[in-house]
């Protein structure tokens, strides 16, 4: 779809809602959501004020509400949820994943929260009670609980009987799980083994034993690599006793790799975590986010002049060693910045281990000489053409060791912070040119001092 049909649908979306708000039509409601993807119409819904969300999500149906109501961000649905009435907002919790309807509890206050908890049945608010108690950043809080169980003794017949009464109600039914008497995790089963079976074949006869599963405690994002890994539609989740408590579906898993690279990009940038909608973030918010490591940076670069300043004599015998001042300071940032990316992305996948570090660092000091060296070569010609011979050794020197520098800093900087229990992506580039200007500065200038036979300061 190009540029100009997307707008036009955006455009036609917002019309069609402009003309159900005006109408209080249901039967509107219904027939947009028929023909448009939710997502399409969640997208358009800042254009109307609170009062207007309102009304649509009431004018629709529950499936209809809960469907546009995931994708609309944290921050609305929170505001949302109260100014809904107790029909409509219970309706919608009922129809939504459980744990859509867990991660939406914890966006909301301790009253909120009370004043939701009735509109459930207790079995269903006792599970989102669960879902909802696991730290943010494991397994448990992303997975739900929608998914389908099977009894080890039961039939082919049986189970696709199961199957056909919890379907409607379940996140995917493609893959199902089988359990011993203790409900710990044996096998599972493919839709399509169930239908290929004999009626009267038992599931534990042909199901797939020993599958692969995670605990419930692990990060979430070795939920993204375990189902990148084995190719998996959805991940089962259980607890240290090997029960199975839940599932980590491939659409979910989606959003937490999204969630983390967008986490992972602003913190390479030195931007603190902006979890609101950009368009919507209050100036203070994006203020607040990123004054912080700038005034450290700003403070950092304090060193790259006190060095500058330290070899001033340097300076004033040669001044064409100005020329390349930013040149070569910026080399080695830059490839630091390039190691450091490559490391935090290997690390992120598990691609590469902390106990990789030392063999990783020979690599790196192998291929920083070669990228050295020619970036040595070409800057000599300019120095020779600048300043001669000896200006021209100065710089080539300079651009050999500063690469080299750091490459070996924005490599061993995110196994470094790995090794400290930190994120890796706080080795951000910002941080690690900063670091490698300042020692930029130093060996630049000690080089040129020695080079062209001038006093140590």
């Amino acid at each position: 779809m190009n540029m100009n049909n997307s707008t036009n649908n955006t455009k036609k979306i917002i019309h069609n809602l402009q003309m159900i708000i005006e109408q209080r039509s249901a039967s509107a409601m219904a027939e947009l959501a028929e023909k448009r993807h939710p997502a399409d119409i969640a997208a358009v819904f800042n254009v109307f004020n609170q009062a207007q969300q309102v009304l649509l999500l009431q004018l629709a149906s529950p499936k209809v509400c809960a469907n546009l109501f995931r994708y609309l961000t944290d921050e609305l649905q929170a505001s949302l949820v109260q100014q809904l009435d107790k029909t409509t907002l219970s309706a919608l919790l009922v129809h939504m994943a459980a744990d859509e309807r867990a991660d939406l509890y914890n966006l909301l206050d301790e009253t909120q929260q009370a004043a939701i908890l009735p509109a459930l049945a207790l079995a269903k608010r006792e599970d989102m009670r669960t879902l909802a108690a696991y730290d943010k950043a494991k397994v448990g809080a992303v997975m739900t609980s929608d998914y389908t169980l099977l009894n080890s003794r039961h039939t082919a017949a049986e189970a696709i009987d199961t199957l056909r009464t919890e379907a409607a109600d379940k996140e995917t039914i493609y893959q199902t799980y089988v359990v011993d008497m203790l409900g710990r995790l044996i096998g599972t089963v493919s839709l399509r083994q169930l239908l290929l079976a004999q009626p009267h074949e038992r599931v534990v006869d042909f199901m797939k034993p020993d599958p692969v599963a995670l605990d419930a405690n692990a990060f979430r994002e070795e939920a993204v690599q375990m189902i990148a890994h084995y190719d998996l539609m959805a991940l089962p989740v259980v607890n240290g006793k090997g029960q199975l408590v839940g599932i980590v579906t491939y659409d979910d898993a989606m959003d937490i790799a999204s969630s983390q690279a967008d986490l992972e990009f602003t913190k390479t940038a030195a931007i603190g975590n902006i979890d609101h909608n950009l368009k919507t973030a209050s100036i203070g918010l994006l203020y607040r986010k990123r004054v912080v490591w700038l005034v450290i940076l700003v403070f950092g670069n304090i060193f790259s002049g006190a060095g500058i300043a330290f070899f001033e004599d340097t300076i004033a015998s040669y001044v064409s060693l100005v020329f390349f001042l930013p040149l070569l300071i910026d080399s080695g940032g830059n490839a630091g910045s390039q190691s450091a990316t490559l490391m935090v992305r290997g690390l992120a996948t598990g691609e590469v281990v902390l106990k990789d570090w030392l063999s990783m660092l020979g690599r790196e000091l192998f291929v920083a000489g070669l990228l050295g060296a020619s970036m040595a070569a070409a800057v000599s010609l300019l120095g020779f053409w600048r300043g001669g011979p000896e200006i021209a050794l100065v710089v080539a020197l300079t651009m050999q060791i500063v690469v080299i520098i750091g490459s070996l800093i924005g490599m061993s900087l995110p196994f470094l912070l790995s090794k400290l229990k930190m994120d890796p992506a706080a080795a951000s580039a910002p941080l690690i040119t900063s670091i490698a200007d300042i020692i930029g500065v130093l060996v630049y200038f000690s080089i040129a001092t020695m080079v062209l036979d001038l006093p140590m300061p």
